[in-house]
């Protein structure tokens, strides 16, 4: 799929200031952003960004300090694991 994104030329001249490859910035920035809202999976950040292996899409989601959501259910169910552990 090809996506095109119109920026005003300041914020383009800026962006591309920052990255050298504004083109691979985005596709990163969007898969970080799958990635933390649980819409992509690991392995389909990896298929995306071209990783040859996991560990590939693990380093790259660690350096952008990119971890999946928690639910309201997980963090409801760690809570209570919390407080079963204070009360012991």
């Amino acid at each position: 799929m090809t996506i095109t994104l119109e920026l005003p030329e300041n914020a383009a001249a800026v962006l591309r200031n920052a990255w050298d490859d504004l083109s691979r910035a985005t596709l990163e920035s969007l898969a970080v952003e799958g990635y933390r809202s649980g819409r992509l999976s690991c392995a389909e950040v990896g298929k995306m960004l071209g990783h040859a292996a996991r560990w590939e899409s693990e380093e790259f989601l660690a350096a952008h300090h990119a971890w999946p959501g928690t639910t309201r259910q997980e963090l409801e169910s760690d809570l209570a694991t919390l407080d079963r552990l204070r009360s012991s």
